[in-house]
């Protein structure tokens, strides 16, 4: 028997998007404009619910192109506008373990490093996950903000 916790995995993902650390620390805790940006490809949010607080709960709900919803949810844990937010990650079930992201606004003249670092993450298959999309929420993030410009 092997009583070990499995190692788990972080992955940082980074994009450099022509906005305001303000703005873009708005965009992704606001529910009305994390609708218009939010989710991977042709992943829609189509809602989200945001308590900006230490202690507040999120939920955003993805919907796929097939139609089937997933509901991504969490607790934020430090709120330093508009530099930082950390808070936990679940997918769907409330009792699945906690994974964490943190996002960090890093300004620039007029652009700004957008840098989400997600931890405790399972298995190399879920970062694989995320890393995609990760990448698709950064990319339409900056179409959105640049568009909004």
């Amino acid at each position: 028997m092997n009583d070990r916790t499995p190692e788990l995995l972080t992955l940082i993902v980074r994009r450099s998007i022509s906005a305001t650390a303000e703005k873009l620390f708005d965009a992704w805790t606001e529910p009305e404009q994390l609708k218009q940006w939010w989710g991977p490809g042709a992943v829609i949010c189509t809602a989200a619910e945001v308590d900006l607080k230490v202690g507040g709960r999120y939920r955003i709900a993805n919907q796929f192109p097939d139609g089937k919803v997933l509901w991504i949810s969490g607790e934020f844990e430090v709120i330093e506008r508009p530099k930082r937010l950390i808070y936990s990650w679940r997918i769907g079930a409330e009792s699945a373990p906690a994974e964490r992201v943190i996002v960090r606004f890093e300004q620039s003249g007029s652009s700004t490093e957008v840098i989400v670092t997600h931890e405790r993450i399972p298995a190399v298959a879920v970062r694989d996950l995320h890393q995609q999309g990760w990448d698709g929420c950064l990319q339409k993030l900056a179409k959105f903000s640049e568009s909004a410009a």
